[in-house]
């Protein structure tokens, strides 16, 4: 006979653990206990050696299917005779700790409460709010840990008498799950007008899906927050949520009410079916067919659409009743705004919006967005927005990275927060150019320290002097502080997610990050380590003719990069950019002469713009990346590789220097000689892969580096990404690329903390 220990670690609050453990000791016929601890789940179980080795086995074997066991150590010692005992037990949590283990995310409505969701003889039959221990809201109702009722929002939801017994008897799939309600004890959904008034509708779904149908807008609470929705089929519905709500261009995700109705519209090979139906049930952007049965303005000139299956009863319930192919879900926000996630705050921000709300009486704690996905070439996912059902999942860290807190970037911001050897990272927050979106960040930062109990003791921030996550850090008395480059955190970032130490070479393309040459940068090659960087390679440096201004008029980095190749001789040439701008090429040629209100740049993303300019794509964009994803986009999913233009490199002081110039004279003479856009879109994005090959390889000359990481912005850019890492692995390289948090600034805050932390331990030194 022995006695066995066992502590357990990772997500296993919140997934029916405890209930799968004492379901498990019963089939082995041991006694002991489980208990929720504040650093996970603590077991002991005695009988016979045989079976207690059989039981630890099967621990990891067969644990519940949203369970993510990171350790599970085993104690076991002999004993005379069996203990006396009552049989195993479930024991009230511990709580009191300081360290606790990792909180579940959200995850979809699983088969069997679906099944359960449409059988009319089902007690549940047609209840929006219907989950188990496999599925449903975690990380969004909790409001501390550990994860039991009373630490929810489904605390203001008394148990019904059948309710209750389904929660006790451990034979029953919701046995102690916790936010297990039905219609006669737990949430209602309830059909109001944008005045607040009650619809007066005997069952409020059906009269949502009669409004759909007839082309209202729609506010629809979920999960995490306010969906806005409208039939996706309906163009004067589409033009008018995107009057209301401010987006004139940007894509507006879909939701589809299955696979078969999903393949309709788009292209769906076997790693995006995976990932559209799996548990995740992100956002995928999908290459749009043809002949798709939707609004034109739903994408407008875009080939790629953001299908998501449903992925609450809710979802499934309005998507049976309002019978269309797919309805847009888009976030219920004003552009630049958080996502709503109060009834009250929804009717206050967006009924200049919605012609109706569909609000619930079930509180959401924390506001979650959707995650977004795209899969490359070669199957490998690209996160471009990590949130619900990927929040607050760790990212494992192979470094010690303290207790630190960091801020995150300027646009598509996060905040991350480090407990030793795990990462966590929160969800889309929002670009910090408006108040509301500054204070929730500060809000989520706190917040997200208590929700973990993780104490920071170093906050980290951008290097940038004005951000306002910059001026927060300094304001801060009681905690030591450090600014971290922001291509040096993109570069730690994705190092961290792969366990690299460094040095590597680091390629970080994008848009904007400040140099400490007080420069704006942005096609950076680096030497990286985690407490240190070296910039050994970048573009050659352009003007911002206006600042910030040519972030918003493309047509701008267009003439920035004609002067540059060409002097003022540029405004001469014979182009459809020059011809539609007449009037402003003198003041900009003068501007760009003075340096006036025209910072340097060596941004590859503003060269993506350029370029798009003078292919005559976009001349002002109204939301980031317009430009280089239409420049993307005109190359077909299956084309033939071109020469690339020529490029120039020299040494100058001790950084390798790319010029584009050559670049910008190759595309301007294809225009001239009417080659087609598709035709120099791909010669162009041919010519920046070769351009950091060859920039790669004579490196690898100098310091014999083999390892490459790949991060920023521009590396959504699928083309570019999988293109530029079949060519470096075919020379030899070892290429990592982001898979756990996004590419663009949104995987930031990762790096930020990693590099952050081991700058002060070597400034400490």
């Amino acid at each position: 006979m022995v006695r066995a220990e066992i502590t357990v670690t990772g997500i296993i609050q919140g997934v029916g653990f405890r209930p799968f453990i004492y379901r498990l000791a019963h089939r082995f016929g041991l006694s002991g206990m489980v208990i929720n601890t504040e650093a996970g789940v603590f077991i002991t179980a005695s009988g016979p050696q045989k079976k207690v080795d059989r039981f630890v086995v099967a621990i990891r074997k067969d644990a519940p299917p949203l369970a993510v066991i990171s350790s599970l150590n085993s104690v076991v010692t002999k004993i005379r005779s069996p203990e006396q005992s009552h049989g195993f037990e479930i024991l009230p949590s511990r709580d009191g700790g300081t360290e606790i283990g990792p909180v579940a995310p959200d995850t979809a409505a699983c088969p069997a409460c679906l099944a359960e969701l449409f059988d009319p003889e089902n007690r549940r039959y047609r209840y929006p709010f219907i989950n188990c221990t496999d599925c449903g809201p975690r990380y969004t109702i909790i409001k501390k840990i550990p994860f039991d009722r009373p630490s929810t929002a489904m605390a203001d939801f008394p148990m019904c008498d059948a309710c209750s017994a389904e929660y006790a008897d451990p034979a029953d799939r919701r046995f102690h799950a916790q936010a297990i309600s039905c219609p006669a004890c737990g949430p209602v959904i309830d059909l109001v007008d944008r005045h607040n008034s009650p619809v007066g509708a005997e069952n409020p779904l059906v009269e949502c899906g009669r409004l759909l149908r007839a082309g209202k807008i729609v506010a629809i609470k979920g999960v995490g927050g306010f969906h806005l929705a409208v039939d996706a089929t309906n163009y004067e519905a589409v033009g008018v949520l995107r009057a209301r709500k401010n987006r004139a261009a940007k894509p507006l995700a879909i939701m589809v009410p299955d696979l078969a109705t999903g393949k309709k519209i788009a292209e769906i090979d076997s790693v995006e079916q995976e990932w559209l139906c799996g548990p995740h049930k992100p956002v995928v952007l999908l290459s749009r067919r043809k002949d798709a049965i939707l609004a034109p303005n739903v994408a407008p000139d875009n080939t790629l659409i953001g299908i998501m299956l449903p992925y609450t009863p809710l979802h499934h319930l309005i998507l049976r009743e309002a019978g269309v192919p797919a309805l847009v879900m888009t976030s219920g926000n004003l552009a630049g705004s958080p996502i709503v996630k109060d009834n009250e705050e929804a009717m206050e921000r967006l009924a200049g919006v919605a012609d109706f709300f569909l609000f619930h009486n079930l509180d959401i704690v924390t506001r979650n967005d959707d995650s977004v996905i795209r899969v490359a070439g070669d199957g490998e996912i690209t996160v471009l927005r990590r949130a619900r059902a990927f929040v607050p999942v760790a990212v494992h860290l192979a470094c010690d990275a303290g207790k630190t807190l960091a801020l995150g970037a300027m646009v598509k911001n996060t905040v991350c927060i480090t407990r030793g050897g795990e990462a966590f990272v929160s969800q889309h927050i929002g670009d910090l150019d408006n108040l509301e979106t500054v204070r929730r960040q500060v809000k989520m930062a706190r917040n997200f320290g208590k929700l973990l109990r993780i104490e920071p003791d170093l906050m980290v921030h951008d290097l940038h002097p004005d951000y306002p996550s910059s001026r927060y850090a300094r304001m801060q008395k009681n905690i030591a502080v450090v600014p971290v480059q922001h291509h040096h955190a993109h570069a730690v970032s994705c190092m961290a997610e792969h366990g690299l130490p460094g040095p590597v070479i680091a390629i970080t393309l994008d848009g904007t990050g400040y140099g400490p040459d007080k420069t704006v940068w942005g096609g950076e090659v680096l030497i990286a380590e985690h407490g240190f960087y070296d910039r050994v390679a970048h573009l050659r440096q352009v003007h911002l003719p206006g600042g910030e201004m040519a972030i918003r008029e493309p047509w701008r980095m267009a003439v920035s990069h004609l002067y540059s190749a060409y002097g003022s001789d540029y405004a001469a040439l014979s182009l459809p950019v020059i011809a539609h701008h007449q009037e402003m090429i003198p003041p900009l040629t003068r501007m760009m002469g003075r340096s006036f209100n025209s910072p340097l740049t060596s941004s590859c993303g503003r060269l993506f713009d350029a370029v798009a300019a003078l292919l005559d794509l976009r001349y002002e964009v109204s939301y980031e990346g317009e430009a280089a994803a239409a420049l993307e986009m005109l190359i077909p999913a299956k084309f033939k590789a071109l020469a690339p233009y020529d490029f120039s490199m020299e040494q100058v002081r001790k950084f390798l220097v790319i010029s584009p110039g050559p670049i910008i004279t190759g595309v301007v003479d294809d225009i001239r000689k009417k080659r087609s856009p598709e035709e120099i879109s791909i010669r162009f994005h041919m010519t920046i892969i070769e351009a950091f090959t060859k920039t790669t390889l004579l490196l690898r000359e100098k310091t014999g580096l083999n390892q490459v990481v790949l991060s920023g912005g521009v590396f959504q850019n699928m083309v570019l990404l999988f293109g530029l890492k079949e060519r470096l692995r075919a020379a030899g390289f070892l290429v990592y690329a982001h898979r756990l948090v996004p590419t663009n600034d949104g995987g930031l805050a990762l790096g930020q903390a990693v590099a952050g932390r081991a700058i002060r331990r070597q400034a400490r030194r």
